[in-house]
């Protein structure tokens, strides 16, 4: 059977925006970027983004950890995200991806957020979002 599998992310997404910009100016290299609306027409807005993701984790599986090793990251630029936000229209969240064993003996993942992770997103006006589906049987 497969494994549990999780990877928290902090993203920055909306319209006509070039990702580069959020690179320069937060001094952060991002794990994954799409520039998708940077080229797009204003009448057919396409969404870009710029997202810093975890590694992947399959063993002992905690939330609290992932998301607090993305906001300590995050913290020094705090007034940063403010400002790219307001300046570019962008939408602050913090993602949480979760692969579910169906083997009923795989431990169940710790998911929450601590007063921290809580504290940064609300001053940020950050959203989040939990993604979570069944793995396939092996």
């Amino acid at each position: 059977m497969a494994s549990n599998e999780a990877r928290a992310h902090f993203t920055l997404a909306g319209y006509h925006f070039d990702p580069d910009h959020v690179t320069q100016h937060l001094g952060i290299q991002p794990t994954s970027v799409d520039a998708s609306g940077a080229r797009s027409e204003l009448s057919k807005p396409v969404l870009s983004s710029w997202e810093l993701s975890t590694a992947a984790v399959t063993d002992a599986i905690d939330v609290y950890k992932l998301t607090d090793e993305l906001i300590k990251k995050l913290e020094p630029v705090k007034d940063k995200i403010v400002g790219i936000c307001k300046s570019h229209n962008l939408s602050p969240r913090l993602g949480v991806v979760l692969v579910l064993s169906v083997d009923k003996g795989e431990t169940v993942p710790d998911v929450g957020f601590g007063a921290r992770t809580i504290r940064f997103l609300s001053e940020i006006g950050a959203f989040i979002n939990i993604d979570y589906r069944l793995s396939k049987r092996v």
